[in-house]
């Protein structure tokens, strides 16, 4: 396992953790999360089950998919987004009790394995990078990819680049760039670094850098199987926000 994506491990424990303090009959703990965190908690369930007895069911679902799943009341215990759409769930009802942030990843580049790798060492190298790349692809609407359709515009090439971008939707941006069907990717770091036929290049230089934060709450809607107090779980959750964890290429918040 990478270091990257033990560190995201490590902060989703935080939260998972919460979960211990319910009852001592062995529960369901239903996880719904996206493309940023799903392979950290795919990779924390194992060793959680065995330390809790519990049982976790990640249920992973993309964009819009996934909201309409938490607007219908799905049940789930654990709901993972970005902060912002955390905080919206919360004014509907949809996730109850505070917001907790637990980690953070940077977003970086690769290249399909064995490639030569572009020079990204410095705002001006990542810009030149850019603009020699035959192509580039990044998310249409994950918040890293709307970061790198930002950072086009600031570093004023997005007119330059835009007949050779590609959106990508429901996949890696990394999984298209090791079929050879893209030469440039950038996605959060944890998401890249998981995919095999690639080499990840660096995350961008920090002067162009950008952070996406992972963050959790309840979910309104307890799963059947859970037995996971709410009220428990959130006294032990506002403990713990106040101390994030980091992941590989990111800063304390």
């Amino acid at each position: 396992m990478t270091r990257c994506l033990n560190a995201a491990v490590a902060g989703l424990l935080g939260v998972l953790g919460v979960m211990t303090h319910a009852p001592a009959r062995a529960a369901e703990i239903v996880v719904l999360t996206n493309l940023g965190v799903v392979s950290a908690v795919r990779d924390l369930a194992p060793a959680f089950e065995r330390a809790s007895g519990h049982k976790v069911i990640v249920g992973f679902e993309l964009g819009s998919a996934m909201m309409q799943k938490i607007n219908s009341n799905a049940p789930a215990d654990l709901v993972t987004q970005t902060p912002d759409v955390i905080d919206s769930l919360i004014k509907q009802g949809k996730v109850v009790g505070e917001r907790v942030d637990f980690a953070r990843a940077g977003i970086g580049v690769a290249v399909k394995a064995g490639a030569p790798k572009p020079d990204i060492g410095s705002a001006d190298a990542f810009k030149r990078s850019m603009l020699a790349a035959k192509s580039i692809a990044y998310s249409r609407a994950g918040a890293s990819g709307v970061y790198v359709a930002n950072l086009m515009e600031r570093l004023g090439i997005a007119d330059q680049v835009k007949d050779k971008v590609k959106l990508v939707d429901g996949v890696p941006v990394a999984e298209l760039v090791a079929k050879g069907d893209v030469e440039i990717g950038m996605q959060q770091i944890n998401v890249i670094l998981p995919v095999a036929g690639i080499d990840y290049v660096g995350p961008l230089p920090s002067e162009l850098q950008g952070y996406v934060v992972f963050a959790a709450g309840i979910g309104g809607f307890e799963s059947a199987g859970s037995g996971a107090g709410h009220g428990e779980v959130h006294g032990c959750a506002r403990g713990r926000a106040a101390h994030p964890q980091e992941r590989h290429g990111a800063g304390a918040h």
